[in-house]
């Protein structure tokens, strides 16, 4: 899948563009946006956000669990010299401790949460366009 992102109407708004959705970008006016649009780091916290109630609602279903609703809460920021994304989760069902548990340890196994854990790799490639 493609990530495509292009100028949008603001300052530093672009348009962001995956398959047949479309998102805005854009940062705070303080740091010279016109805030029309979740920042950078945002994304990437609901990136994280939205793989984790995915994922554990996929793992319930395939354990026959009575998970209802999660409610996954990401904050984040620059710690000292790491960057933080702290993860609230609420369960909301009839579950055992030891489900809960469970769900908790799947939440640290989503594709996204792995991918952030990993070893990244960015390869970039430049060509110019025509003025």
């Amino acid at each position: 899948m493609e990530v495509k992102l292009v100028k949008g109407e603001g300052r530093l708004q672009h348009v962001i563009t995956i398959g047949k959705h479309r998102l805005l970008t854009d940062v705070s006016a303080e740091h010279g946006g016109d805030d029309s649009g979740p920042e950078p780091h945002d994304l990437l916290a609901a990136a994280l956000g939205a793989c984790t109630a995915i994922t554990l609602k996929m793992y319930a279903q395939r354990k026959q669990m009575d998970l209802q609703d999660i409610d996954v809460r990401i904050t984040h920021g620059q710690d000292g010299d790491a960057y933080v994304f702290t993860r609230q989760l609420q369960y909301f069902g009839n579950l055992s401790e030891a489900e809960c548990s469970r769900l908790t340890e799947i939440a640290d196994k989503c594709p996204v949460h792995r991918t952030l854990l990993g070893q990244i790799r960015i390869v970039t490639h430049v060509t110019q366009a025509e003025a």
